[in-house]
């Protein structure tokens, strides 16, 4: 008789941030093989999400079949000076055999925040009894300095409060989240805010022609082009491109031609196992358009209207790291962006998005010449939605660890 072992089982908390969800894990709690890059953590997470799964629903796991909620996330208490705790994002495919390592998740960031309280992370000194605790997170995808304002009653955490975020269905408390020189010296971009050394690029797309693109590296390195040259309006929604192959066909080539442009693949086939970074987003003027959720929007309500790819799907709403991309190309005269929002120097940028609103701060210079992004600032929320354990099976397809973690 086959013998089949129990499932393993591991702490885990499964926490919304901004409009993203993820299953979050200390560091210290994973499986010895899963403390270390490679295989082992990649299949663990991608059998906690439920991937590959070729039907695309996740069933069988603890992830949404969508890009907003395929996530995993590390956090351990951070050996790095002047910091409190250091943040590993993984962006789990949903069809596909990858875990995609390249980029950060701005929404995820304030759960970050959060859970880093929760979990104890936080010099106890450094939490107020009541106010905001500034944590301060090291970014280890990409390298940078998070800090996340995060709002305390009796010395814990907040959740509850009356901030409404577009995409998100009910009111939460607000969490700042400050990006620290969101464009310096990092793994993507070699510090550069516009790889090329260009505002606008003219961008040779196979089959298509070419566009004009600004492109951009600040929170996340990001295609940026003209809604208007793609033939859209600016006001699509998801249910308006993601159920057809040819238009997210085209804008795959497209976000491949930029990662080309950028530097960031060296072959077009390297883009399918580096889906998360970069992003693309086309950009147009305001005009009046009605949201998912049935709200209209008028024109004068925002600055421009951004719509945002990420893992091959229109996004319901924008992603925050695409936000702090968005919202740096706004600050610098002659962007798209910065055109789409009626031009001249700006320190804020009101995004109209396919969910509603959402405004992004950004303090851009140019030094000698070039441009850089000091500081960005959007505004979330997060809470835990559950805490405990995640269960996986021990045979999971090559794991590797089920010598190593603990069975019921």
């Amino acid at each position: 008789m086959t013998q089949h072992p129990q499932q393993l089982r591991i702490p885990a908390t499964y926490m919304r941030g901004g409009t993203s969800k993820g299953v979050f894990f200390r560091w210290a709690d994973l499986p010895a093989p899963a403390q270390h890059p490679g295989p082992a953590r990649d299949r663990l997470f991608q059998r906690v999400i439920g991937s590959p799964d070729p039907y695309s629903a996740h069933i069988d796991g603890m992830g949404g079949a969508t890009s907003s909620t395929s996530k995993c996330v590390i956090l351990s208490k951070s050996t790095r000076p002047g910091h409190d705790v250091d943040y590993l994002y993984g962006q789990v495919a949903i069809d596909k055999d990858f875990v995609d390592w390249s980029g950060n998740c701005g929404n995820l960031s304030a759960a970050a925040g959060a859970f880093a309280i929760h979990a104890g992370m936080v010099d106890t000194q450094r939490i107020p009894q009541r106010g905001t605790c500034a944590v301060r997170i090291w970014q280890a995808n990409i390298g940078k300095t998070i800090i996340a304002h995060v709002p305390v009653t009796d010395g814990q955490v907040q959740e509850t409060g009356d901030f409404e975020l577009d995409g998100v269905t009910f009111a939460a408390a607000e969490i700042v989240l400050e990006f620290i020189d969101p464009s310096d010296e990092g793994p993507e971009g070699g510090g550069a805010l516009f790889p090329t050394g260009r505002l606008v690029d003219p961008l040779e797309v196979p089959g298509i022609g070419t566009l004009e693109a600004t492109l951009i590296n600040a929170g996340v390195p990001t295609v940026i082009v003209n809604a208007a040259d793609l033939g859209y309006q600016g006001t699509e929604l998801r249910e308006d491109i993601n159920h057809d192959p040819a238009q997210l066909a085209r804008l795959e080539r497209i976000r491949i031609a930029g990662a080309l442009r950028m530097g960031l693949i060296h072959t077009p086939e390297q883009a399918a196992s580096r889906q998360h970074t970069p992003k693309l987003a086309f950009v147009s003027p305001p005009r009046r358009y009605r949201t998912s959720s049935g709200k209209v929007v008028e024109a004068a309500d925002v600055d421009l209207l951004a719509r945002a790819v990420s893992m091959g799907k229109l996004h319901h709403a924008m992603m925050g790291t695409c936000a702090v991309a968005m919202g740096a190309a706004a600050a610098v005269p002659g962007t798209l962006v910065n055109r789409a929002a009626g031009g001249g120097t700006r320190n804020a940028v009101r995004l109209g998005h396919p969910s509603g609103l959402m405004r992004v701060g950004a303090q851009a210079r140019q030094v000698g010449g070039s441009w850089t992004v000091t500081r960005a600032v959007v505004s979330r929320s997060a809470r835990i939605l559950m805490e405990g354990w995640v269960r996986i099976p021990a045979h999971a397809p090559h794991a590797g660890m089920s010598a190593h973690c603990h069975s019921e």
